[in-house]
């Protein structure tokens, strides 16, 4: 079964974001051609060969890059020009980078905070920034929902943390970067959705695991495909309802 379009997930790892991409790339359920974006070659070109064989027959391809602008606009160039995408449109993309800066506020650095929200906030936005541009490259421009019947465009999802909301003792950086990223979100969608785009802030408060064990089924942890679900359908709301922010927890996780 061909794609029906192809999504673009920053954060591919063993865990959360293998499988997410599994679910989006499966043919009975997202069925669209996935670019994965992470930072270590080996490891990222490993991950795609064990979704390709676990996702019944997607479409993944493997993009090496960091959060650096220069190499996100690269990657987002490549995936542009690649076979498998090229006649494809973007649907969704997802922002799904770790961000774990932990130490006491006296010993934080201007230098180490800056580099926190570059790494991490500043990468949001140039990821978003080229998704945007991709998008609107595909669907005719910057055109309101008036004009095109209300279609939506396509959908951005930042995975947030509850360190967006409120942080603790020993993460300054990480509570700021984090807090950056979700105004971000905001803005965006404040801007952006009456063009047909769909930003989404979504939080996830507990551990994400590939798999199905005893804590995933009595809602200790969640389970990735379970939010590459969720993701999925957030993409496919229609334009008469759209979330913007919601909060993703495992049954036992307390608030």
């Amino acid at each position: 079964m061909a794609p029906t379009g192809f999504a673009i997930l920053i954060g591919a790892g063993p865990t959360s974001g293998a499988g997410i991409a599994r679910v989006l790339a499966n043919p009975q359920a997202g069925n669209l051609a996935v670019a994965l974006l992470a930072r270590n070659p080996e490891k990222l070109n490993a991950l795609t060969d064990d979704l390709r064989k676990s996702s019944n027959g997607g479409i993944l391809h493997p993009f090496p890059t960091d959060t650096q602008p220069e190499n996100l606009r690269d990657a987002f160039q490549k995936i542009a020009n690649h076979s498998a995408f090229k006649d494809l449109k973007l649907q969704l993309a997802v922002y799904h980078v770790k961000n774990s800066a932990r130490k006491p506020f006296l010993e934080e650095t201007p230098e180490a905070f800056n580099d926190t929200m570059q790494t991490y906030t500043t990468g949001a936005v140039v990821f978003a920034q080229e998704a945007l541009k991709l998008v609107y490259a595909q669907n005719g421009g910057q055109t309101p929902l008036a004009e095109t019947e209300g279609k939506k465009k396509g959908t951005i999802i930042f995975t947030g943390t509850l360190g967006a909301m409120r942080t603790n003792t020993n993460y300054a950086s990480y509570g700021a970067s984090r807090a950056a990223a979700r105004m971000v979100a905001q803005a965006i969608a404040k801007e952006h959705s009456k063009f047909g785009v769909h930003v989404v802030h979504a939080i996830a408060n507990g551990g994400i695991i590939d798999e199905e064990n005893e804590n995933t089924r009595t809602g200790k942890s969640m389970r990735a495909e379970d939010v590459g679900r969720t993701y999925l359908w957030l993409s496919q709301q229609p334009s008469s309802l759209w979330t913007h922010e919601l909060d993703m927890r495992p049954a036992q996780e307390t608030f």
